[in-house]
Order: C-alpha cells, then sequence, then structure tokens
C-alpha cells in the first residue's frame, strides 16, 4: 500500500489534536485564571533505506542516506503559565496573583488541589471557600459579626476585616493567604473547576509568603483572566484547518496514483 495514504491520516489525526486544544483555549477565553495549552507534535519513526555513510566504493561513503518518514503524532499538550490580564471587580473576596504562585485549596476528600483562580467567597461559617465550597488553606475564617464589604487582603497576604466591638469599629486579624510554587509548574495535571494537582513531574509546592522568596503579589478586588489571546488562538485554527486540509489532499493524490495504476492494463 502507499506509504503516503498512512502519512497523511496520521497528519490529519495529529491536526485533529491540535484543533481540540485550541478549541478548549476558547471556550476558556473568559475562565478565571485558565492557563492556554499548547499542542506539541513530533515526527514518527523512520524507515530507513539507505544509511550515510556506507561505502560506494573502495575510497569513497555515500555522503546522504535515504529515510522515509511514516508521519505524525502529538507529543504533549503543554500548558503556558503567562500571566493573565488583571480585571478589577471591587468584590471584597476577590484577589488575584500577579506573578509565580498557586493558592492550594483542599478538596472534600482531604486531598490538596491548586488554583490561580481568586473568586473566593465566605460560607456560613465564616469560611474563605471557592466557588464550589472547597476551602482554602491555610484557613482564613472570619469572626462574627463581621462587616463583608471591609475586608481587606494586603499584597502579601494578611487578611483583616472590620468588626463592630463596644460601639466602635475595630480592624481584626483573621489570618494570611499563602502562596505554593512547583519546580516544574507544566508537570501539574488538571482535574477541572479551574484545580490542578501534582504529579511526580511538577514536584513537591514549595509554600512561601506573597511578595518574598520569588512568590508572586496579591491584588485585592482583583481576578487574574485568562491567558488566551483571541487572535492568537484563531490564527493557529486557520493554520491547523490548512494543515488538515493539505494532508487530506496527500490522501486524495495518493489515491488517484493507485486509480491510474490499475488502469494501466486494460
Amino acid at each position: 500500500m502507499v506509504r503516503s495514504l498512512w502519512t497523511g491520516a496520521a497528519g490529519m489525526i495529529g491536526q485533529q489534536a491540535n484543533i481540540d486544544t485550541i478549541s478548549n483555549n476558547l471556550a476558556n477565553v473568559n475562565t478565571h485564571g485558565y492557563k492556554k495549552q499548547r499542542a506539541d507534535f513530533e515526527d514518527l519513526i523512520y524507515q530507513t533505506v539507505k544509511t550515510a555513510g556506507t561505502p560506494a566504493t573502495e575510497d569513497t561513503v555515500v555522503p546522504v542516506g535515504i529515510q522515509l518518514g511514516h508521519g505524525v503524532k502529538l507529543a504533549d499538550t503543554q500548558r503556558i503559565f503567562s500571566q493573565g490580564s488583571l480585571q478589577q471587580t471591587s468584590v471584597p473576596t476577590d484577589v488575584a496573583i500577579t506573578g509565580e504562585g498557586f493558592f492550594r485549596i483542599q478538596m472534600y476528600d482531604g486531598s490538596m488541589a491548586y488554583t490561580r483562580n481568586g473568586n473566593f467567597k465566605v460560607d456560613s461559617t465564616g469560611r474563605m471557600v471557592t466557588s464550589n465550597g472547597y476551602w482554602l488553606v491555610p484557613d482564613i475564617i472570619m469572626p462574627e459579626n463581621f462587616l463583608p464589604e471591609e475586608i481587606n487582603i494586603t499584597k502579601d497576604g494578611r487578611v483583616s476585616v472590620k468588626v463592630p466591638r463596644d460601639g466602635e469599629i475595630v480592624d481584626v486579624d483573621v489570618g494570611r493567604i499563602e502562596l505554593y510554587r512547583f519546580p516544574n509548574p507544566v508537570g501539574l495535571t488538571a482535574i477541572g473547576e479551574n484545580l490542578f494537582k501534582t504529579t511526580q513531574a511538577s514536584g513537591d509546592a514549595i509554600p512561601g509568603i506573597p511578595g518574598y522568596e520569588g512568590m508572586g503579589t496579591l491584588e485585592h478586588r482583583f481576578l487574574e483572566m485568562s491567558n488566551v489571546a483571541v487572535v492568537q488562538e484563531m490564527v493557529n485554527l486557520i493554520i491547523a484547518q490548512r494543515a488538515y486540509e493539505f494532508n487530506s489532499r496527500s490522501i486524495q493524490t495518493s489515491d488517484n496514483m493507485l486509480g491510474t495504476a490499475t488502469t494501466l492494463k486494460r
């Protein structure tokens, strides 16, 4: 069978994966803290017909060999953790990270996850939680009778709130938000809900105080937007679509060649 049929099919499968990745980026263009993905490819195994350096005569060797490729495959989908733009929300429980770092979140089963999405809420017990009710770690628990609109979060993570007490309004410290970074953040695995979990590739989480030892700082009443650039993704989508068409055309051309070969003798 003509090799180009399978090579073209491999190319179409690869570009379909590329379009799937681009589509997911575009779907999450307004997802807070979302980090875009990039599809990386690598060529498949080669058939070596003639090896370079093979002796041609007693005094000469073949300078260039003959290798025939078999297409392409998806190597990985790399997460790109570049900074997203900040959007001012004026919501007292919103906080964005500028620079490196993740918030630590405790799941319902007690396991830990990490996120760049600082869209937090205060639940009925006064604890700061995500939109799905997962706890922010370390715990930030508001005192009774606190004023919801008077929450203050500094750049280095200190959280305070105003509370009426003995006829006066006083500031009460309620905790400090910590950040966590990783030796290899692209090794984190996404589990949905804007959350990541550690793997052997990512390494263990390294805790730190915002603004110190390489950690990013916090911006209160802001949210980090997706780092997806719509124009760039649309250009990538056009390129992927054309590449898909080129590979399908190579299959059609190979089919035409086979058709010509079958009609040589009538």
